[in-house]
């Protein structure tokens, strides 16, 4: 599991990301300018102007005086008609395909695997693999993660003695990917045998036969599907799955595919005592997702949801062992962490690279005008003024970031300068489900909707971070207003108890 994002949890008193909003280097974005069809913008408004400007001269002149003028004839006309007909057929036929979510479903797990913090406490001491020192180390984790106490463990540490083996691993994978698969096929109605294309993507439990096997298996799909299986991304693998399943449905029309994501606990506890290691015990839980993407314009008249952009960023493999230096004795009584100077240098130029490239995509222009003037005047001017920071509020309505840890997510709303309600799809999501890894976005959007705060229009901005260190990015439009009741949604049963008062990190 990815341990970069859910180690820098426990950090206090210190910055754990760079302050990438100070720092913004002109290469990140031209990458957004140039890319991207924005581009456009500047060129089309120097031609507004200037066609503006002819209208105003001509103003006074009729119609049929500026026919004689131009002494129009049929070969031209004709010619002109066949240019604008040739023009438009090469734009409809070259257009990207629109990609529509369907439908979504989360994991809901059986409630006898709901395990409080205390409980897993309890779990560990019995083990007697951890020394007195490890375990009150843990136990100082799970009050400070912000995961509370709802969140479900596998089969596996419920068990005298644990069985850490792949039948256990593969029935847990079972547990979670069919229920969010059964209900995505109940929700949209549609057969397994009419899909084209399967994404999974599981870091860690990569078994012969492979998950997409598996749910080739189960549900008896086609032979012909496209299948695809994702391994060792971290955290930030939804979205890679689901660019890559965008691709695929650029080049397959009248297609329909499934991303599946999420992460096995079993294989993959650690029973030592090197703290840095024991993070992945405290934060992350059991959870997944399954979404059902289309390039059909049928289906826009049900879908929820229609992609806009997907923006991966990846800084190169962390070579570098992780490092943790724990102050146990910390007089505070605060654990203090330096995470390794080198890590969060690479995690914070990835996450300053993807949003500065994201920015041109879906700013307003005049958010863009202000950030460009002002990163001019830094570039060519030798004063020591701050870029501007452009206000993210007004390009997106929804905000869903991986739920990697309380800390993570106050340095994500004071860079971005979120409010509390922004913000709390991701902290609920960490106090409910705890660190689901790739999952976690769909909770989080799913939380949204139970709250009935998604309206037609709207625009969500999933962003997730993981090792590598990579972070990206996916932009959804909303295409109808979400109604809150639905059977299938994972907060339906309790979603009256949120938000909760979860302290901040800085509170601790």
């Amino acid at each position: 599991m990815d341990q970069s994002s859910g180690g820098s949890d426990i950090i206090r008193r210190m910055r754990i990301l760079p302050d990438w909003l100070q720092s913004v280097n002109i290469k990140y974005v031209k990458l957004g300018y140039t890319a991207y069809s924005s581009t456009i913008y500047f060129f089309i408004i120097p031609l507004i102007a200037v066609v503006a400007v002819e209208a105003w001269r001509l103003r006074h002149t009729t119609l049929v005086q500026l026919l004689m003028l131009l002494k129009l004839d049929m070969v031209n006309v004709m010619a002109c008609a066949a240019a604008i007909i040739i023009g438009a057929t090469i734009y409809f036929a070259l257009r990207p395909l629109p990609v529509y979510l369907v439908d979504f479903a989360c994991a809901s797990i059986d409630a006898k695997l709901k395990c409080s913090n205390s409980a897993f406490l309890g779990y560990s001491k019995r083990t007697g693999a951890f020394s007195d020192g490890s375990l009150e180390f843990q136990r100082r984790i799970c009050e400070r993660s912000g995961v509370g106490d709802e969140c479900y463990l596998p089969p596996m540490v419920f068990n005298s003695p644990p069985n850490p083996c792949l039948f256990e691993a593969r029935c847990e994978a079972e547990n979670v990917v069919f229920n969010a698969l059964d209900k995505l096929f109940s929700s949209t109605s549609l057969s397994p045998r009419d899909v084209d294309i399967l994404v999974v993507n599981s870091s860690l439990f990569n078994p012969t036969p492979s998950l997409t096997a598996m749910i080739v298996n189960r549900y008896k799909m086609r032979g012909n599907l496209k299948s695809f299986n994702l391994g060792g991304m971290g955290c930030s693998a939804g979205v890679i799955a689901i660019d890559l399943a965008k691709r695929l449905l650029q080049v397959h029309k009248n297609s329909y595919a499934i991303v599946v994501s999420t992460e096995n606990i079993t294989l993959n506890w650690y029973w030592g005592n090197e703290k840095s290691m024991l993070l992945s015990n405290c934060i992350f839980r059991m959870g997944g997702a399954a979404i059902m993407l289309s390039n059909q314009r049928k289906e826009k008249c049900r879908a929820k949801y229609e992609l806009l952009h997907s923006v991966r960023t990846h800084k190169g493999a962390y070579e570098k062992p992780f490092k943790c230096v724990f102050q146990d004795e910390d007089p505070t009584g605060r654990i203090g962490v330096a995470l390794s100077k080198d890590l969060m240098a690479v995690a914070g130029d990835a996450l300053k690279t993807n949003i500065t490239t994201l920015g041109p995509l879906v700013l307003p222009m005049s958010e863009q005008l202000f950030f460009f003037i002002s990163l001019m005047l830094r570039k060519f001017s030798y004063t020591n003024m701050k870029p501007y920071i452009p206000n993210f509020k007004r390009a997106f309505e929804h905000f869903c970031i991986h739920a990697g840890g309380r800390a993570v997510l106050d340095e994500i709303e004071k860079n971005l300068q979120l409010s509390e309600w922004h913000m709390e799809p991701s902290r609920m999501t960490l106090q409910r489900f705890g660190n689901t890894s790739s999952s976690s976005l769909w909770y989080e959007l799913a939380y949204a909707e139970a709250k009935a705060r998604v309206n037609k229009g709207d625009r969500v901005w999933q962003i997730a971070f993981g090792s590598g260190f990579k972070c990206n990015s996916a932009v959804w439009r909303a295409l109808q207003s979400v109604p809150a009741a639905s059977p299938s949604n994972p907060w339906s049963p309790s979603i009256d108890k949120y938000p909760m008062l979860v302290p901040s990190s800085r509170t601790l």
